[in-house]
């Protein structure tokens, strides 16, 4: 078990433990000495939240110190930073980012040189490292530090790349929502370079408001800018800008199954697809019965988007994601990437001539509901009694027509309960249900 590294990096609350300017200087330290082992260049990016200048300057102090250097590239999203580590031959990259979070919280997540996220033994020896006492390298071999002035460009030309020459977005009306995030200086000009009418919202971050009104985890802002604008498309993505949501010319939102489904089926109507997709333990039903009618193979991996990767990689498949938008196309990038995957649900639209609504019939979905129990400390449970008697009772219920799921999150102090099933009578009750078992389980571990 790992100290501070969960599924997603490390990430907390500004001003509390480890996310405090102290640890910061010894993290950067530490990423230093296992990193300068194959190269001495680590290259930082960051979101756009107002404690990532504080955290940069404190992990770039530490980084030196430990003898690597560094390169700066300011406020981008996660995953240009994971294509750039491996442009700039970097040995690993570091983002200050706490994703779809408040400005409250930040957060670290670490990129290999290849662009992909660090193995759990990475992750072992720079928690090593954090346990002993930090020491400078003598004067001569301090790391140096400079600013990459022209990441932005790179990565807006790289995204352009990825939409085929001679394909044009032009004629499209598309509002893009950049949560007042990282891609707000990015995401707008990738699409209307490629000949799109861009109205941008959520492009004037201050350090403060990121993720606050907009973004792929809060779409109504977007919604009401679609249907006003009579746009033909809606794009949102979160403050990082590793999440897609989608919402159509009606104004209806569309989450990563519906991305996953688009994107597949327009693959395999072009004769590029082969082998599966790789969903979650979240991912609807719906989406894996859609495939199984058109041949296409589904697999399940836990949440999190590393092990989404890490089953592509298993499988040898190049397409996967989850509900919540993390969408990864392997055959283009290492990881998720929400601009990367709006073009090619873009590119769908383009070739086969459609809106975004036609382009999902034949997928069904079962209603799902999910709710999240906020809890003092995390707990598995799965382990729990109680709760493993309340989940066979559920799954009685349902009969083999949907599914429960009960686990910790792992990025927040949360317990998510989800239910899915045929009518949404039945959810909402076994839902309320499971809280009301979840809650019990809650209470009596408080009052021990």
């Amino acid at each position: 078990m790992r100290k501070y590294f969960g599924t997603d990096g490390i990430r907390g609350k500004v001003g509390t433990t480890p996310i405090t300017p102290e640890f910061m200087l010894k993290l950067g330290w530490a990423a230093g000495q296992v990193f300068k082992e194959n190269d001495k260049k680590i290259l930082i990016g960051k979101d756009t939240r107002i404690s990532g200048y504080m955290f940069e300057s404190a992990l770039e102090s530490g980084i030196v110190a430990a003898g690597a250097d560094v390169r700066l590239v300011g406020p981008m999203p996660t995953p240009a930073i994971a294509y750039l580590t491996r442009t700039f031959r970097a040995s690993a990259g570091i983002v200050i980012s706490a994703s779809h979070n408040p400005y409250t919280d930040n957060g670290i997540k670490f990129f290999s040189a290849e662009g992909g996220k660090i193995s759990d033994e990475i992750e072992e020896r720079i928690e090593y490292f954090l346990e002993q006492p930090m020491v400078v390298v003598e004067s001569s071999l301090i790391g140096r530090a400079r600013r990459i002035d022209d990441a932005a460009g790179r990565y807006i030309e790289y995204c352009k790349g990825t939409f085929p020459i001679g394909l044009q977005l032009s004629g499209l009306k598309i509002v893009v929502d950049c949560a007042d995030g990282a891609t707000y200086h990015v995401a707008p000009r990738v699409f209307s370079e490629l000949g799109a009418e861009v109205i941008s919202i959520g492009a004037n971050p201050d350090g403060l408001n990121i993720n606050e009104f907009s973004g792929a985890t809060k779409p109504e802002l977007l919604c009401k800018n679609v249907l006003a604008e009579e746009a033909d498309l809606g794009i949102a993505l979160d403050g990082d800008g590793d999440r897609l949501i989608l919402v159509d010319r009606h104004g209806v939102v569309r989450d990563g199954d519906d991305i996953l489904y688009i994107i597949a089926n327009h693959l395999m109507r072009t004769g590029r697809f082969s082998g599966g997709v790789v969903g979650t333990l979240m991912s609807n039903f719906g989406l894996e019965l859609a495939f199984s009618e058109t041949g296409i193979g589904f697999s399940r991996a836990a949440v999190g988007d590393r092990y989404v990767n890490e089953k592509l990689m298993q499988h040898g498949w190049v397409l996967g994601g989850e509900p919540s938008g993390h969408i990864v196309c392997r055959s283009i990038t290492t990881t998720g990437d929400g601009i990367i995957a709006a073009l090619q649900v873009l590119r769908a639209m383009v070739e086969e001539g459609k809106a975004l609504d036609e382009l999902l019939v034949g997928l069904v979905k079962f209603p799902q509901k999910l709710k999240n129990i906020r809890v003092a400390k995390r707990f598995v449970p799965n382990e729990e009694p109680a709760l493993q008697k309340a989940i066979a009772i559920a799954n009685e219920r349902l009969n083999g027509l949907g599914r429960v799921l009960l686990r910790a999150s792992g990025t927040e102090p949360l317990i998510r309960v989800m239910v899915e099933g045929r009518d949404d009578d039945t959810v909402d009750e076994l839902v309320e249900y499971l809280v009301e078992e979840v809650n019990a389980v809650v209470s009596a571990k408080t009052d021990t």
